[in-house]
């Protein structure tokens, strides 16, 4: 069933459950939650789920070939405290703003990435 809009005032119907006090099963419909509209369902109805696939992101540094190359400084990683780290500056925003400057630590094991 596709998504219901209210006829009176146009915004998207809640599908809630009532329960009447002379039958035991409850009853589904689609009420309007900034009018009084409401409108009760009759016939049995299903619910499917559909769950999208996600995309996969891309690593916008260029992945690990990026870090293949770069140099590096002394820079305090945040999570081991080790004293060296490779840099990379990237201009992320807009021309008259500074660059990104993008660490990653170069202690073996480590790896932490950060930024400033």
């Amino acid at each position: 069933m596709p998504i219901q809009f209210c006829p009176w005032c146009g915004n998207m119907l809640s599908l809630t459950s009532t329960e009447n006090s002379e039958e035991t099963k409850a009853t589904l419909a689609f009420v309007c939650n900034t009018c009084p509209y409401s409108f009760l369902m009759e016939n049995e109805c299903v619910c499917h789920y559909i769950y999208t696939k996600r995309k996969e992101l891309d690593d916008v540094l260029g992945g690990a070939d990026a870090w293949k190359n770069v140099d590096n400084t002394e820079a305090q990683c945040p999570a081991c405290n080790h004293d060296r780290a490779y840099f990379m500056q990237l201009q992320t925003r807009s021309a008259d703003e500074p660059m990104t400057v993008f660490y990653k630590c170069c202690k073996d094991g480590c790896g932490y990435r950060w930024k400033e």
